[in-house]
């Protein structure tokens, strides 16, 4: 076991850029006969418009000095902000939202099960209620939780959990906080944590408006019944909020990385709903899960627009995004 970490450390380390630079891509991580691949599905290309939503896929495996292989669309039209996630040699794919000409967006409901051996995709038994720009999360490699999110017109406080093994939908314990979008979170164990996001103000005679919500929540998932989560709020990692992290557990440490963002809210495109335009962070907090403390690092890149991050080994992998002057990056950044 060691050295198999040990390669595919070192693989990580000189992974090549994906074929094209991507944002706001749903990511993760699988395991066909014994060796690790990446997956980059959906997104926004360079011109950041909504011509530029796209269905693509990318993999890549990480042995033998792997490149990355276009593989089957995801089904169905472009998106943006779905969220993905593996468990064992399989990719579950939710969500995320259409747009068009005139700025209409639409949540989906589509839930696909992607097959990197057959490269075929398996449609599932739909979201109760559509959400984009959610978190998922998963737990015994069993249940899959999509946390808050945002619907159609307004977010909500649900946490709809997926069964993989019944194909059924059920509603586990509610968030607790503030509905939001955009929000990021890790679990290791039973225990999750959720931070920050994107909320909703409604001001008297005027336009509902977006409005950063810096909050932190670990939820305790029951083991006897996982519908059933303990909430708690937590303090948070800094007293401001930032906007589509990448986050990942590291439980080997003990703890919970939420890196980059941006503390601006902002459109698809990485204008600020405010019209200014967003600026990445070089932030990365961490949550010591024993101590239930925060730590606050920098880093060398600044990233945002983040669906999530991919912990290979002893390392973290960042997929595409969006870097400095909302540029769209075709970068694979890996953090020790």
């Amino acid at each position: 076991m060691a050295s198999w970490i040990l390669a595919m450390a070192l693989t990580a380390a000189a992974l090549p850029p994906l074929p094209e630079p991507v944002t706001n891509n749903a990511v993760a991580k699988v395991t066909l006969d014994d060796t690790p691949w990446l997956l980059s599905f959906n997104g926004l290309g360079q011109g950041k418009t909504y011509q530029q939503v796209h269905d693509k896929t990318w993999g890549i495996e990480l042995e033998n000095h792997g490149q990355w292989q276009s593989l089957a669309p995801v089904p169905g039209p472009g998106r943006l902000a779905s969220v993905a996630i593996g468990v064992g040699k399989y990719a579950y794919l939710f969500g995320g939202y259409t747009v068009d000409a005139k700025h209409n967006e639409v949540s989906l409901p589509d839930v696909y099960r992607y097959d990197l051996k057959t490269d075929s995709y398996t449609e599932l038994a739909p979201m109760p209620v559509p959400v984009d720009d959610s978190v998922v999360l998963s737990f015994q490699q069993r249940y899959l939780y999509l946390v808050s999110g945002w619907h159609n017109d307004g977010n909500v406080n649900l946490v709809q959990m997926y069964d993989i093994k019944t194909n059924e939908w059920k509603q586990a314990s509610p968030f607790p906080g503030k509905p939001v979008f955009g929000h990021a979170g890790a679990i290791a164990g039973n225990t999750m944590v959720i931070c920050d996001g994107v909320g909703m103000t409604y001001p008297a005679e005027q336009r509902r408006g977006f409005q950063a919500e810096p909050a932190c929540y670990q939820g305790k998932v029951e083991h006897d019944d996982p519908t059933k989560i303990q909430w708690q709020a937590l303090p948070h990692h800094s007293g401001v909020a930032r906007y589509r992290m990448a986050a990942v557990a590291r439980p080997e440490r003990a703890e919970l990385w939420f890196i980059g963002g941006s503390v601006t809210p902002y459109n698809y495109d990485g204008i600020g709903y405010d019209g200014i335009p967003a600026d990445p962070s070089h932030r990365i907090s961490v949550f010591d899960m024993v101590e239930k403390r925060w730590r606050n690092e920098k880093s060398i890149d600044a990233s945002m627009d983040h669906r999530g991050a991919i912990k290979l080994g002893k390392q973290l992998v960042i997929l595409g995004g969006m870097g400095e002057q909302q540029s769209v990056l075709n970068k694979v950044r890996v953090l020790d």
